[in-house]
């Protein structure tokens, strides 16, 4: 995905300080984060290399490239892992929404917590009454609406649902996206989500031009209900049947309800 990969990369050096990588801060810089020739240097390879990598030419890095990069741009372990996946991607196949097997819809319509099956691209497949009850009805949106990041970043019942809380766990939701969007673009399922996304969420321009990454994993959130404010704790589990499939189940946590703790996660 040269295109992607080219964005990435940029994101990560223009993050990253002369400081940070050892380097002396020589004169004033125009532009914040790392010259491409510093990042070059520091992965040992040329320069016009590293650009066109950066430009997203159709060039191919070697895994010892990729993990030289990684080492130069100070990535932790989950960009680590999206640089290798976008090296190593080749031409998605078309997106085609999912089908839940009847084993696994049986499990989440019968459970008692709110529970919900997603997709590759957050389409929500698959929900329980507890879920309805908590989230909202979502038989009754059409079925372009039922998508956990429209919900998330373009129904006001989300921002009142998550209160102060809301903009943490919008922007962790976008991370998230956007590690399957990458490696998804230019897929219109994915690429025309993205653009509904941006014009009806003011905060997303500046999400994503961070281009933050990050895994699905545990976590806790602070939820605004008409009784007070209630704290779940949530895990989110791959399938079996399809890796694309994600099981989210809810349970009320059992430890107190901090004001400022209103969201944290656990990423796996």
């Amino acid at each position: 995905m040269p295109e992607q990969l080219g964005e990435f990369l940029r994101s990560r050096r223009e993050r990253l300080s002369p400081e940070a990588v050892g380097l002396p801060l020589r004169r004033r810089r125009r532009t914040p984060g790392l010259r491409r020739e510093e990042v070059a240097e520091l992965a040992g390879i040329g320069v016009d290399w590293y650009v066109r990598l950066e430009q997203g030419r159709p060039v191919h890095p070697s895994p010892q490239t990729v993990e030289a990069l990684a080492r130069a741009l100070r990535l932790d372990d989950t960009d680590r892992r999206h640089l290798r996946a976008l090296a190593d991607a080749g031409m998605p196949p078309a997106f085609r929404r999912e089908t839940v097997p009847d084993g696994l819809r049986a499990v989440v319509e019968t459970l008692e917590r709110p529970a919900y099956v997603t997709g590759r691209r957050w389409d929500l497949l698959v929900w329980n009454a507890a879920a309805a009850e908590l989230f909202g009805d979502f038989h009754a949106k059409p079925e372009d609406d039922r998508n956990i990041l429209v919900y998330l970043l373009l129904d006001p019942a989300a921002r009142a649902l998550f209160g102060a809380g809301w903009a943490e766990v919008a922007r962790h939701a976008v991370a998230q996206f956007r590690a399957v969007h990458d490696l998804a673009a230019p897929d219109p399922a994915f690429t025309d989500l993205s653009a509904r996304l941006r014009d009806g969420c003011p905060e997303l321009a500046g999400w994503w031009d961070e281009h933050r990454v990050a895994a699905p994993g545990s976590g806790r959130k602070l939820l605004h209900l008409p009784g007070g404010p209630v704290a779940y704790e949530y895990v989110t589990l791959q399938a079996t049947d399809d890796p694309a499939l994600r099981l989210s189940v809810y349970s009320r946590s059992v430890a107190p309800v901090p004001g400022a703790d209103s969201f944290r996660t656990r990423s796996g």
